[in-house]
């Protein structure tokens, strides 16, 4: 089943170009919590709501965390020059509240920074996992979505870096498992102002799906609505007010689109400029925007 969160968080199925309520569903926390046991609940009769018509959400408003995956791909792990990569890292936490809905705004916090963008595959857990097996860890996890990592480049640490507000855009579809497939067999693409930037499959991640999800409930507990982001391969580069990033995942069948813009861009607060890994350097950009 394709879902969606719309307008005031209710939750839909997505058939086409039309959204079918579900019943008894008040918002997509509610479902998950409820799926372990009482499984996807029905569809409302009716026609369904034109998808013109409604305003898609991010598909879980409200996770008790965002756990992300750093260096989970070799190609940027060479495009960074970083010699440590996941199995050394382990993950880190982006700030709920950095999530933005759909066709939102990415706002640019400073006017002398660097901030990249990184398309990535994300889970959604849908049942309680506290240490469970590689074997075992897939049959916690709910759906699958598009998910943005928006990211300064910096010596800070990567929770500050990566926690900006609106610095997560995640959509617009949540496509359970059943009907997701593999997901050690996604394609990922990503575009910039029109620019593909990013292309890569899942095969390549160097944790897969079931091993970040069993190594996450190893350090800590995780809920029906928890976010997991896979990480980025290599094609990170910089951002600029005006650009439309749009990121396509085989197997949702919609892709996530969002803009930028800088309008209460200020200095930055911090000194970490010039420290830390060194992104690839800006490619030219196109001038017929």
């Amino acid at each position: 089943m394709r879902l969606v969160s719309y307008d005031d968080g209710r939750v839909g199925c997505l058939r086409d170009d039309r959204v079918y309520p579900l019943t008894g569903v008040p918002t997509m926390r509610a479902l998950l919590e409820n799926w372990a046991g009482a499984g996807l609940p029905a569809i409302e009769d009716g026609p369904g709501i034109p998808l013109a018509d409604i305003r898609l959400r991010v598909p879980v408003a409200d996770p008790s965390k965002i756990i992300a995956a750093p260096v989970n791909y070799r190609d940027h792990q060479a495009e960074m020059s970083v010699d440590s990569q996941v199995g050394a890292l382990g993950f880190f936490l982006k700030a709920p509240s950095s999530l933005l809905d759909p066709d939102g705004t990415v706002q640019l916090p400073y006017h002398d920074r660097r901030f990249d963008q990184e398309g990535e595959l994300a889970l959604v857990i849908g049942r309680t996992a506290r240490r469970v097996s590689e074997r075992e860890a897939l049959d916690h996890v709910f759906g699958y979505t598009g998910l943005l990592d928006i990211t300064m480049r910096g010596g800070e640490d990567r929770s500050t870096r990566k926690s900006f507000e609106t610095f997560t855009p995640m959509g617009p579809v949540l496509v359970t498992a059943d009907e997701f497939g593999d997901p050690e067999n996604v394609e990922l693409r990503c575009w910039v102002d029109g620019e593909l930037r990013q292309k890569a499959n899942t095969r390549d991640l160097i944790w897969g799906v079931a091993q970040l999800v069993a190594y996450a409930s190893t350090v800590t507990t995780l809920y029906p609505g928890d976010v997991i982001t896979t990480g980025t391969p290599a094609g990170v580069g910089p951002l600029r007010a005006g650009d439309t990033i749009r990121l396509e995942l085989s197997g949702l069948g919609a892709d996530l689109a969002v803009l930028v813009a800088d309008d209460e861009a200020t200095a930055s607060a911090t000194s970490g400029r010039d420290s830390g890994p060194v992104p690839p350097p800006a490619r030219p950009r196109r001038t017929d925007r």
